[in-house]
């Protein structure tokens, strides 16, 4: 078995479910739900074990209905801590092969073993076989591998078989095994997208493989060329390796945001401009730290009733990565957009930063003062940044936080997970 690139994709079944079983032996053999917070309005299925889903029990469902479905489950919460953990463990024996892997969120991961399977051969089911041996053994958590001479056919390969599969899929295999499957299960195909493209008469990978070019592009765009091309086999991305320093990928980065569910229904502009405010300061904590200013803020709100959402943005008059500017910004559009006045009410909100560019490290004084002063408000800015990154994020604190106790436990930059990002970001 010889391509001319040789990438796994490597899958950990039930990740936040295998954990807890790993962590509680007495778990195993029961269904097994993670779930979120119901008083901190975030009751919905996070991930589920098999005898769990065998009963009916799917992601993204809402606690009650998942216990309806299947009363006997054992409800546990997720430690989000203990799953990094685990994610930088197994990262740990995918290095033991390759130096190119890529992260895809906490659970996945592209490896690229072109050249380290050739240390046993060339054959890459020994290495493949060797992870999916060993993950249980030191982790206690299973694996599904997908083999292929491409990032997205490697990721169909390991949802072929669950849990504990094992697949390959050359250029030959193709045809018979991934053109016959539904459109949804390729890479980056989501309902929406399905929709469209059921609304073409194209039901398979095959049939998008073989669709007509202009007609997908017609109705697509650049994003239907590309996957199109998916279909096809033809994907050529590199797997890009884990940086420890941006906890990511390296990629082009071209939006940085931050929001939250309230545990509490914010009923008045001080609450939303406390709220807003700590999404924000995230935000710009964040630009910080990759060296990046914005000139575009956004900021949205959702009904507490209707669960629709409300987005607003503006140009600033030269990029900023400074917390107040960033934060009052994203409050004036905020208060603007919802009359909690007439009742309105949201339950989630957020900031967003676009239109990113490079910081200047040595911006231009002016006459007036104003680029001294908002170089002072920049090193104040680091110093917080410095004594949270020692300390942790609650050694800096604003005093709406301590003065209201519905604050004081929200904590964005902590919770910030780093989730896929998609080959469109």
């Amino acid at each position: 078995m010889t391509f001319d690139r040789t990438i796994l994709h490597v899958d950990m079944n039930c990740f936040y479910a295998s954990v807890e079983m790993a962590e509680n032996p007495e778990l195993k053999g029961h269904p097994v739900i993670v779930g979120g917070d119901e008083e901190k309005r975030h009751g919905i299925v996070l991930t589920a074990n098999y005898p769990a889903k065998r009963r009916g029990v799917k992601t993204a469902m809402t606690l009650w209905q998942a216990r309806r479905a299947c009363p006997e489950a054992i409800v546990v919460p997720p430690r989000y801590g203990l799953y990094m953990r685990y994610s930088r463990l197994a990262r740990a024996i995918y290095n033991e092969y390759t130096d190119l892997v890529e992260p895809f969120g906490l659970d996945e991961a592209w490896l690229d073993i072109t050249h380290s399977a050739r240390l046993v051969a060339g054959d890459a089911l020994l290495v493949a076989q060797e992870i999916s041996e060993r993950m249980p053994e030191e982790l206690g958590c299973t694996v599904s591998v997908g083999i292929s001479w491409n990032k997205v056919f490697a990721k169909f390969a390991s949802d072929y078989q669950k849990p504990d599969g094992l697949t390959c899929i050359t250029p030959r295999d193709a045809p018979r095994l991934v053109w016959p499957s539904p459109v949804r299960n390729l890479l980056y195909v989501g309902p929406a997208t399905e929709r469209k493209l059921h609304n073409l008469g194209i039901l398979t990978i095959g049939q998008l493989a073989h669709a007509d070019d202009q007609a997908i592009r017609r109705v697509f765009g650049k994003v239907g060329q590309i996957l199109q091309a998916f279909a096809r086999g033809l994907d050529d991305a590199p797997v890009r390796p884990y940086d420890p320093n941006l906890n990511d990928v390296w990629r082009e980065v071209k939006g940085v945001g931050n929001g939250i569910t309230t545990p509490f229904d914010i009923e008045d502009a001080t609450t939303a401009r406390q709220v807003i405010w700590l999404m924000g300061e995230s935000v710009a904590q964040r630009l910080r730290a990759q060296g990046l200013a914005a000139r575009t803020i956004g900021a949205y709100g959702r009904d507490f009733k209707t669960l629709a959402s409300r987005s607003r943005q503006t140009t600033l008059a030269k990029p900023t990565q400074l917390t107040r500017e960033i934060c009052s910004a994203a409050t004036d559009l905020l208060v603007a957009d919802w009359d909690f006045a007439h009742g309105e009410r949201l339950r989630a909100l957020g900031v967003r930063a676009s239109n990113l560019s490079p910081a200047d490290p040595h911006p231009q004084l002016d006459l007036f003062g104003e680029e001294g002063r908002r170089q002072q408000l920049l090193d104040l800015d680091r110093a917080i940044d410095e004594l949270r990154s020692r300390y942790g994020n609650h050694a800096v604190r604003r005093l709406s936080e301590l003065v209201d106790p519905r604050l004081s436990s929200l904590d964005p930059q902590q919770e910030n997970v780093v989730h896929p990002v998609s080959f469109f970001a």
